[in-house]
């Protein structure tokens, strides 16, 4: 099992590889890395993690990241040792990615405009900091263990940096949080306070607060766990895991993300290919990322509407001087990201290259979305009971413009990921206070 896993650049003409140990982000050449496995596993697992859902004792088992253990088994430990599993594998108890899974909710259907069989959207909200990122974190925080950091160091705009802090609390490490100051939801700013983080307040956006944070982790020995992290991805892998594992595994037609740093975009993208590479699923769902209007970077680029060339992968080639001038073109006129949405307000994806490979093998596409319309999409996800945040109104509403544009057929199957649980509390308050809003119950006097 040793040397079985290493880190390898994306970048198809360099392929430089690194071991697993190694901290590094990037290639020497300053492209992004992947985790890669030497091994194929058998789809024998599959009923492996099924029989782990009566978890018998084992939070390794509960978790809904470890229940997936041999497919990111990057520590190389021996899985079913729950002994080495204890020493090796951070975990909040099981609780990361444990009542994930994908349900089918009528109201949203029927706004969407599909049949409720057709349409699942997966709640990543119950998660212990209230997003998906515990997924991603609980993996990334695991590799610091691994290698010993003392600080982990991360920039947010909110569920990042609650997620952070909760895993650095947890295992009694350091945890340095850079924010854009006046720009983050305070409930989850909150819980980074709440785990004893150490808050950094940048004059800036979320982009200038990733730089001060890679400068951090740099030259102060900080161990980076945002999405540009590796290892981030290996843990967010799991959210399509489950997805797939509770149709049976049986592709979907589509999986939907709100678009972002597009860490979820790269971590679907990459659980996908292997999966289809391991013979694991027989059909690749095709990805749509829904952006929001006022953060729309990706789709801005990925559909020609920035010097009417349409970026993309290329098979490994994209045009990356298109997006130096993209970005340079937003500074010079002054253009930041600007949405409700603060989950999604981000200019640079630092995930914008493996976001774009994701999109190339599944035939993705990307979209936008308004304030108005992803406030509607979340309100209509709580009038079916569950709870989630305007960020991932967008994956609802995305679903309905991608089918009132017939991109995704009527009969197309769908998996709609909402990303956190809402932590603005003011957000729902002023939206049913307005009447003019669509589904707005306003108080009665």
């Amino acid at each position: 099992m040793l040397g079985d896993a290493y880190l390898k650049c994306i970048g198809p003409q360099c392929g430089l590889e690194y071991p697993i140990q190694s901290t590094n982000v990037q290639c020497e050449n300053g492209h992004m890395l992947d985790v890669k496995y030497k091994n194929k596993p058998s789809t024998k697992l599959k009923e492996v993690f099924y029989k782990r859902r009566n978890s018998e004792g084992s939070i390794f088992n509960e978790s809904g990241v470890w229940r997936f253990r041999e497919l990111l088994n990057f520590c190389q430990i021996d899985t079913e040792n729950l002994e080495e599993c204890s020493k090796n594998l951070v975990s909040l108890d099981g609780a990361e990615g444990r009542q994930s899974k994908p349900y089918r909710m009528s109201k949203a259907a029927e706004f969407i405009n599909t049949s409720n069989e057709n349409l699942w959207l997966q709640p990543e909200g119950y998660n212990p900091s209230g997003s998906f990122k515990d997924n991603g974190m609980v993996t990334a925080v695991t590799h610091a263990k691994m290698i010993g950091a003392k600080k982990i160091v991360c920039a947010s705009t909110g569920n990042t940096s609650a997620s952070a802090g909760m895993f650095a609390a947890n295992e009694g490490i350091n945890c340095d949080v850079y924010i854009p100051a006046g720009q983050i939801a305070p409930g989850k700013l909150s819980q980074a306070y709440q785990f004893g983080a150490q808050i950094v307040e940048v004059d800036g956006n979320f982009d200038d607060a990733l730089k001060e944070s890679l400068d951090d982790a740099k030259n102060h020995d900080g161990y980076t766990v945002n999405s540009i992290n590796p290892f981030r991805i290996e843990g967010q892998k799991t959210i399509p895991f489950r997805a797939l594992e509770y149709l049976n595994w049986e592709s979907p037609d589509w999986i939907v993300y709100p678009g972002g740093a597009l860490g979820n975009t790269s971590s679907c993208g990459k659980a996908l290919m292997e999966l289809y590479e391991w013979g694991w699923i027989k059909k690749i769902p095709r990805i749509a990322v829904i952006n929001s209007e006022g953060a729309s970077t990706l789709s801005d680029l990925y559909n020609g509407k920035f010097e009417g060339e349409e970026l993309r992968w290329n098979k490994g080639n994209p045009n990356t001087e298109l997006i130096s001038r993209h970005y340079d073109s937003l500074d010079s006129k002054g253009l930041k990201p600007k949405t409700k949405a603060t989950a999604i307000q981000i200019g640079r994806p630092a995930n914008i290259l493996k976001g774009l490979r994701a999109l190339e093998y599944t035939k993705g596409v990307v979209t936008t979305v308004t304030d108005s319309e992803m406030l509607d999409g979340m309100s209509v996800v709580g009038l079916n009971g569950f709870d989630c945040e305007m960020a991932s109104g967008a994956s609802v509403v995305g679903i309905r413009k991608l089918i009132s544009e017939d991109i995704i057929k009527k009969d197309d199957v769908v998996i709609g990921i909402l990303t956190g649980r809402q932590k603005d509390a003011m957000l729902p308050v002023n939206y049913h206070n307005d009447p003019n809003n669509k589904f707005a119950i306003p108080p009665k006097s």
